[in-house]
Protein backbone atom coordinates (compact mmCIF):
# COMPACT_ATOMS: atom_id res chain seq x y z
CA UNK A 1 0.00 0.00 0.00
CA UNK A 2 2.84 2.40 0.86
CA UNK A 3 4.50 1.70 -2.50
CA UNK A 4 1.21 2.39 -4.29
CA UNK A 5 0.78 5.72 -2.47
CA UNK A 6 4.39 6.65 -3.24
CA UNK A 7 3.79 5.83 -6.90
CA UNK A 8 0.68 8.01 -7.04
CA UNK A 9 2.57 10.82 -5.32
CA UNK A 10 5.41 10.65 -7.84
CA UNK A 11 2.99 10.56 -10.79
CA UNK A 12 1.08 13.55 -9.42
CA UNK A 13 4.33 15.46 -8.81
CA UNK A 14 5.38 14.73 -12.39
CA UNK A 15 2.21 16.00 -14.04
CA UNK A 16 1.42 18.92 -11.74
CA UNK A 17 2.32 22.50 -12.55
CA UNK A 18 5.29 23.92 -10.68
CA UNK A 19 4.96 27.43 -9.28
CA UNK A 20 8.16 29.41 -8.88
CA UNK A 21 8.65 30.78 -5.39
CA UNK A 22 11.78 31.60 -3.39
CA UNK A 23 12.86 28.39 -1.74
CA UNK A 24 13.63 29.87 1.63
CA UNK A 25 10.06 30.97 2.30
CA UNK A 26 9.02 27.33 2.05
CA UNK A 27 12.05 25.36 3.18
CA UNK A 28 13.19 27.40 6.20
CA UNK A 29 9.98 27.16 8.26
CA UNK A 30 9.58 23.47 7.43
CA UNK A 31 13.13 22.76 8.58
CA UNK A 32 12.62 24.95 11.64
CA UNK A 33 9.43 23.11 12.53
CA UNK A 34 11.13 19.73 12.13
CA UNK A 35 14.08 20.88 14.21
CA UNK A 36 11.81 21.74 17.15
CA UNK A 37 10.81 18.14 17.67
CA UNK A 38 14.36 16.92 17.20
CA UNK A 39 15.74 19.50 19.65
CA UNK A 40 13.29 18.48 22.36
CA UNK A 41 14.26 14.82 21.91
CA UNK A 42 17.96 15.72 22.13
CA UNK A 43 17.44 17.51 25.44
CA UNK A 44 17.85 21.11 24.31
CA UNK A 45 16.49 23.59 26.85
CA UNK A 46 12.83 24.46 26.43
CA UNK A 47 13.71 28.15 26.25
CA UNK A 48 15.83 27.64 23.13
CA UNK A 49 13.09 25.56 21.55
CA UNK A 50 10.69 28.36 22.49
CA UNK A 51 12.85 30.96 20.72
CA UNK A 52 12.83 28.86 17.55
CA UNK A 53 9.10 28.26 17.89
CA UNK A 54 8.53 32.02 18.21
CA UNK A 55 10.56 32.62 15.06
CA UNK A 56 8.45 30.01 13.25
CA UNK A 57 5.25 31.72 14.38
CA UNK A 58 6.57 35.09 13.17
CA UNK A 59 7.36 33.57 9.76
CA UNK A 60 3.83 32.18 9.63
CA UNK A 61 2.52 35.65 10.46
CA UNK A 62 4.41 37.05 7.48
CA UNK A 63 2.92 34.28 5.33
CA UNK A 64 -0.58 35.33 6.40
CA UNK A 65 0.20 38.96 5.61
CA UNK A 66 1.40 37.98 2.15
CA UNK A 67 -1.69 35.80 1.64
CA UNK A 68 -3.96 38.73 2.53
CA UNK A 69 -1.99 41.07 0.25
CA UNK A 70 -2.36 38.72 -2.75
CA UNK A 71 -6.12 38.76 -2.29
CA UNK A 72 -6.25 42.54 -1.63
CA UNK A 73 -7.90 42.02 1.75
CA UNK A 74 -6.95 45.33 3.33
CA UNK A 75 -8.22 46.85 6.55
CA UNK A 76 -6.80 49.07 9.25
CA UNK A 77 -4.32 47.28 11.52
CA UNK A 78 -4.32 44.14 9.34
CA UNK A 79 -0.58 43.37 9.60
CA UNK A 80 -0.44 43.86 13.37
CA UNK A 81 -3.57 41.79 13.90
CA UNK A 82 -2.33 38.92 11.72
CA UNK A 83 1.06 38.89 13.44
CA UNK A 84 -0.52 38.94 16.90
CA UNK A 85 -2.89 36.11 15.99
CA UNK A 86 -0.02 34.08 14.61
CA UNK A 87 2.16 34.53 17.69
CA UNK A 88 -0.83 34.00 20.00
CA UNK A 89 -1.31 30.55 18.50
CA UNK A 90 1.41 29.43 20.94
CA UNK A 91 -1.51 28.94 23.31
CA UNK A 92 -2.46 25.77 21.45
CA UNK A 93 0.81 24.21 22.61
CA UNK A 94 -0.45 24.47 26.18
CA UNK A 95 -3.72 22.69 25.39
CA UNK A 96 -2.24 19.19 25.09
CA UNK A 97 1.56 19.37 25.03
CA UNK A 98 2.85 21.56 27.84
CA UNK A 99 1.81 22.46 31.35
CA UNK A 100 1.84 26.16 32.18
CA UNK A 101 4.42 26.61 34.96
CA UNK A 102 5.07 30.30 35.63
CA UNK A 103 8.53 31.29 36.87
CA UNK A 104 10.07 34.56 37.90
CA UNK A 105 12.28 36.08 35.17
CA UNK A 106 14.68 38.92 36.01
CA UNK A 107 12.83 39.38 39.31
CA UNK A 108 10.20 41.20 37.27
CA UNK A 109 8.13 38.92 35.03
CA UNK A 110 6.10 35.98 36.34
CA UNK A 111 5.42 33.88 33.23
CA UNK A 112 6.11 30.41 31.85
CA UNK A 113 9.64 30.01 30.47
CA UNK A 114 8.57 28.49 27.16
CA UNK A 115 5.97 31.22 26.58
CA UNK A 116 8.46 33.96 27.48
CA UNK A 117 11.09 32.51 25.13
CA UNK A 118 8.52 32.11 22.34
CA UNK A 119 7.51 35.76 22.58
CA UNK A 120 11.18 36.84 22.70
CA UNK A 121 11.95 34.68 19.65
CA UNK A 122 9.05 36.15 17.69
CA UNK A 123 10.11 39.70 18.60
CA UNK A 124 13.73 38.96 17.66
CA UNK A 125 12.69 37.61 14.26
CA UNK A 126 10.37 40.55 13.57
CA UNK A 127 13.13 42.99 14.56
CA UNK A 128 15.52 41.15 12.24
CA UNK A 129 13.12 41.51 9.32
CA UNK A 130 12.68 45.22 10.03
CA UNK A 131 16.45 45.67 10.45
CA UNK A 132 16.99 44.10 7.03
CA UNK A 133 14.38 46.41 5.47
CA UNK A 134 16.03 49.45 7.08
CA UNK A 135 19.52 48.41 5.94
CA UNK A 136 18.26 47.74 2.43
CA UNK A 137 16.59 51.16 2.29
CA UNK A 138 19.80 52.86 3.46
CA UNK A 139 21.70 51.05 0.70
CA UNK A 140 19.54 52.40 -2.11
CA UNK A 141 17.09 49.48 -2.21
CA UNK A 142 19.79 46.82 -2.65
CA UNK A 143 21.00 44.16 -0.26
CA UNK A 144 24.60 44.41 0.94
CA UNK A 145 25.31 40.73 0.22
CA UNK A 146 23.45 37.71 -1.15
CA UNK A 147 20.83 36.19 1.18
CA UNK A 148 20.98 39.18 3.53
CA UNK A 149 17.20 38.88 3.89
CA UNK A 150 17.69 35.45 5.46
CA UNK A 151 20.95 36.01 7.32
CA UNK A 152 19.93 39.04 9.41
CA UNK A 153 16.75 37.50 10.94
CA UNK A 154 18.67 34.26 11.45
CA UNK A 155 21.43 36.11 13.33
CA UNK A 156 18.84 37.82 15.52
CA UNK A 157 17.28 34.43 16.31
CA UNK A 158 20.71 32.91 16.97
CA UNK A 159 21.59 35.77 19.32
CA UNK A 160 18.36 35.24 21.23
CA UNK A 161 19.08 31.48 21.43
CA UNK A 162 22.53 32.26 22.82
CA UNK A 163 21.02 34.60 25.41
CA UNK A 164 18.66 31.87 26.61
CA UNK A 165 21.17 29.02 26.37
CA UNK A 166 24.62 30.35 27.12
CA UNK A 167 24.15 33.23 29.54
CA UNK A 168 22.68 33.68 32.98
CA UNK A 169 20.75 36.70 31.74
CA UNK A 170 17.53 34.70 31.49
CA UNK A 171 17.95 32.54 34.56
CA UNK A 172 14.60 32.09 36.18
CA UNK A 173 13.43 30.97 39.59
CA UNK A 174 10.44 28.85 40.41
CA UNK A 175 8.43 30.53 43.16
CA UNK A 176 4.97 29.93 44.49
CA UNK A 177 2.95 33.09 44.85
CA UNK A 178 -0.40 31.64 45.90
CA UNK A 179 0.81 29.18 48.58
Amino acid sequence: MKILMLGFGLIFAGISKVFANPACTTVCPILLGASLGIARKLGVKDEVVGVLFGALLAVMGYWFIRFFEKRSWNFKGRNLLLMLLSVASVGFVYVNTLEYKPMLHWKLLYVDSFLFATICGAIAHILGVHLYAWLKEKNGGHAHFPFEKVVIPFLCDALMCYIFWGTDLCDCQEIFILN
